[in-house]
């Protein structure tokens, strides 16, 4: 069986995620302290404690959902699990990409922490509240909501945010503007379109100013090549080369998470399994629905840890 390890993106936090692993694993606990250390406050309290606004908040999700993941892979670490051993490939979804990066040994868990809480910022501050929005378009395939997004526009931003299986893909931009884009799925055939619950217009034109800050942070951070080839979001394909990977993470602030080709173009390697590293099971279902042949299963507590091992055995 070949395997991608796949660690998932903003809106999989929970308040208390990667607490019993913390517990269970010395080499777990010791990624929240050094995150904790790296960004200069306990973050590791408010994900284990809330309360559940902190947490959710975009500079602080970010680098907490990479923690509970990095904490994963030490534990996986500690029973004799390695991801140059188990994966072929590692990917993750938007901020997950940084996640699969440092697990790859891309980045340091301590320069990843620093880009996720400059990243999460820069996001947050780049649209004023209230002027940029989001939504889901379900039940219409890509391409039509691309026409979707396109006829929406009308002057302002709107532009195809995630891909994230067939019949699921998120717009974002001027709130107006998805608005319309609403209104004309709905019209097209759309099962559902519904407004999401964020506090920024993610991966649109809007973010600009956002990846202009990413470019300098980057530019100033040391990457190396990962142990494994890592599916980057704008491709939707590998990427090895340092410099690329800055490029690739760059463009990802404005540019279109391709979830399910990264998740197509594994299969077509030959990936059958995808365990996603981490909190919740988002990429789990999404993985279902790009393809019912393919496995996947949710690592993120001991008793995920517990029956991978068993699998393996």
């Amino acid at each position: 069986m070949t395997t991608a390890f796949v660690f998932p993106g903003q809106g999989s936090q929970a308040v208390g995620m990667g607490k019993a692993l913390a517990d269970a694993y010395p080499a777990a606990r010791a990624v929240f302290e050094e995150v904790d250390d790296a960004l200069g406050d306990k973050l590791s309290e408010v994900i284990w404690d809330g309360p559940d606004d902190r947490l959710t908040l975009t500079e602080n999700a970010q680098p907490a959902l990479m923690a509970v993941s990095m904490a994963v892979v030490r534990a996986l670490e500690a029973e004799g699990i390695s991801v140059a051993s188990a994966a072929r490939y590692v990917a993750g979804h938007s901020l997950g990409e940084y996640s699969a990066l440092a697990a790859a040994g891309a980045l340091t868990l301590s320069d990843t922490a620093k880009l996720l809480r400059t990243r999460g910022k820069a996001m947050q501050a780049a649209v004023p509240v209230g002027e940029g929005a989001m939504a889901a378009l379900l039940g219409l395939d890509y391409q039509a909501a691309l026409e979707v997004a396109q006829e929406a526009a009308q002057g302002e931003v709107c532009q195809a945010a995630n891909d994230n299986a067939p019949g699921q893909v998120v717009v974002s931009g001027a709130k107006a503007a998805v608005e319309r884009a609403c209104e004309i799925a709905t019209a097209k055939g759309a099962m559902k379109a519904i407004m999401l619950p964020v506090s920024a217009p993610f991966h649109c034109a809007m973010m600009a100013p956002a990846a202009e800050v990413m470019q300098a942070a980057l530019a100033e951070t040391e990457v190396k090549a990962p142990v494994v080839p890592v599916v980057a979001n704008v491709v939707a394909g590998p990427v090895s080369d340092p410099d690329e990977i800055r490029k690739r993470l760059v463009e990802q602030v404005t540019g279109t998470v391709r979830w399910r080709e990264c998740v197509e173009w594994m299969a077509g390697q030959g990936v059958t399994d995808f365990k996603e590293v981490g909190a919740g099971k988002v990429l789990t279902g999404l993985t279902r629905r790009i393809d019912r042949s393919l496995k996947g299963a949710a690592v993120g507590a001991p008793d995920d840890i517990a029956a991978y091992l068993a699998s393996r055995s």
